[in-house]
């Protein structure tokens, strides 16, 4: 009942300049990731309330030659039923569909996959995350599996796929000297239901408030 969150969300997503402004003028056009090492399973990614942490990732991309001219864009959520990483009954749930692939794998003699670290990654915060794509990925598969053949046998199911999937990402080095706060830690959003984007925007630049408010009352 309280996997639905009813509130809206401000995501942003890290990318070129040319898609920035695709989604822009084409908002209904745009391409769900589908990368085997997408470490929140596959969907469209967001940072939440982080337009800072998108840019730095679309910069890096650059410098990796990946993209030519680093942009973000923002995006009004609302991320519905959620499979947030961030509650403890989620992840218990990744835990048992993580034992039931185990034996799948097992019984076909197939290797499970494993997350990778990059080379430029001088942390080791196994960035590619193949296993923690593998093992959501099947989840949401058995749910779509299952909600079919209850529809089929019973004309109903107790299954519900769910939206979007969310996560906190501790990533570099410390934040300072002993501490246990990772300087890149942040919180992402992977849309799978594109119903959830509700629109895109570009950020405003901040204003000082007060000194508009002053030359008002001297009009």
């Amino acid at each position: 009942m309280y996997d639905v969150r009813p509130n809206l969300v401000i995501g942003f997503h890290g990318c070129d300049l040319s898609v920035r402004d695709q989604l822009l003028n084409n908002p209904n056009e745009f391409i769900m990731s589908k990368k085997p090492y997408d470490w929140l399973g596959h969907g469209m990614y967001f940072w939440e309330n982080n337009h800072e942490r998108a840019m730095e990732w679309a910069q890096n991309k650059k410098k990796r030659g990946d993209i030519e001219t680093p942009a973000v864009i923002g995006a009004v959520l609302s991320i519905g039923r959620c499979f947030d990483l961030i509650d403890s009954q989620y992840i218990q749930m990744l835990k048992e569909y993580y034992g039931l692939m185990d034996f799948e794998y097992k019984a076909i003699g197939a290797v499970m996959p494993q997350n990778k670290d990059v080379k430029f990654d001088k942390h080791k915060d196994k960035l590619l995350r193949e296993l923690d794509c593998e093992v959501i990925e099947f989840m949401h598969e058995n749910i779509r599996k299952n909600i079919l053949k209850g529809k089929s046998e019973k004309g109903y199911s107790p299954y519900k796929m769910f939206d979007s999937t969310r996560g906190v990402f501790e990533e570099s080095g410390p934040a300072f000297p002993g501490a246990g706060i990772k300087e890149k830690t942040h919180i992402q959003i992977c849309i799978r239901n594109s119903n959830c984007i509700l629109g895109f925007f570009l950020k405003r630049e901040e204003i000082d408030f007060v000194p508009e408010i002053v030359m008002l009352q001297f009009q």
